[in-house]
């Protein structure tokens, strides 16, 4: 992917992020957008008490994940570099 396709798509990402933003931070936490592979797959880092909730993996899974490939079907996956579900 050339270097204007992936800043594209970062910017369809933090889009659907911010979709989402406004529910975690309503339980002290927060997502930040951290790389995007060359597989197309999203990094992400969770901010806050999502770092330590028990609910992260269903907020990433529910929330997160269906909200990127809903803005940007190309990504294959979304992970978690901290938190409980790596």
């Amino acid at each position: 992917m050339s270097s204007t396709e992936k800043q594209e798509m970062l910017e369809r990402i933090e889009d659907a992020l911010n979709d989402v933003r406004p529910h975690l931070i309503v339980d002290g936490g927060n997502v930040e957008l951290v790389d995007l592979t060359e597989d197309h797959i999203v990094k992400i880092k969770w901010l806050g008490n999502c770092q330590s909730c028990n609910m992260s993996v269903m907020t990433m899974r529910a929330g997160i994940e269906q909200s990127i490939k809903g803005r940007v079907p190309e990504i294959t996956g979304v992970e978690a570099i901290n938190g409980l579900d790596n």
